[in-house]
């Protein structure tokens, strides 16, 4: 990949769609939410983790779900994948760039993503 593809990359991942995904989030009041910045980590994947806890799998399923509907309206990109959304623990949403995690409390406690992406540049959110 050349650096102007790596270039374009990051600054399409910024703001704009990281700033849709948390107002999707916070549109279900998903709690606790993170957004680490990998984009400095060399053996980091993608460019975002975006994290954040429903307080029941319905919730955990509505958020993810709201995050895909409020994308694909308005910036008309849907997920490349989305795994865990039939037992709603850990749902992944996908978007190659930024990768999203809705965890069901417990879960997340368990997995510790934060923790183990520790440096990252993390931003929190407020609870609405």
């Amino acid at each position: 990949m050349s650096t102007k593809a790596i270039s374009k990359r990051s600054k399409v991942a910024e703001s704009p769609l990281t700033d849709l995904i948390i107002d999707a989030i916070q549109d279900i009041k998903g709690k606790n939410i993170v957004k680490l910045d990998l984009r400095h980590l060399s053996d980091a994947s993608v460019d975002f983790f975006i994290i954040c806890t429903g307080d029941s799998t319905t919730q955990v399923k509505a958020i993810s779900e709201r995050i895909h509907k409020k994308v694909r309206d308005l910036v008309g990109i849907s997920p490349i994948n989305v795994e865990g959304a039939k037992q709603a623990q850990w749902i992944l949403v996908d978007y190659f760039d930024i990768v999203v995690h809705v965890f069901y409390p417990e879960t997340r406690a368990f997995y510790d993503l934060e923790d183990m992406w520790s440096d990252g540049k993390r931003t929190e959110y407020q609870n609405l």
